[in-house]
C-alpha cells in the first residue's frame, strides 16, 4: 500500500514529460519563425529593384 501511494506522489516524471513537452513546443515555434522568416528574406533580395541598388 505504501509503495502505491509513493508512486502516486512522486512527480519527476511528471516534471521530466512537462519539459520534453516545453521543448517540443518550442521546437515546433522555432521551426515556424525559420521556415516564416526564410521565405521573407528569400522574397527581399528576389527584388529586381533592390539586385539593382546592391550591384551599382
Amino acid at each position: 500500500m505504501r509503495s502505491a501511494r509513493r508512486l502516486t506522489e512522486d512527480e519527476s516524471g511528471a516534471t521530466a514529460a512537462e519539459y520534453a513537452v516545453m521543448v517540443a513546443l518550442i521546437a515546433v515555434v522555432v521551426a515556424a519563425t525559420v521556415t516564416t522568416l526564410g521565405i521573407s528574406v528569400r522574397d527581399l533580395f528576389a527584388n529586381p529593384d533592390l539586385l539593382d541598388a546592391l550591384s551599382n
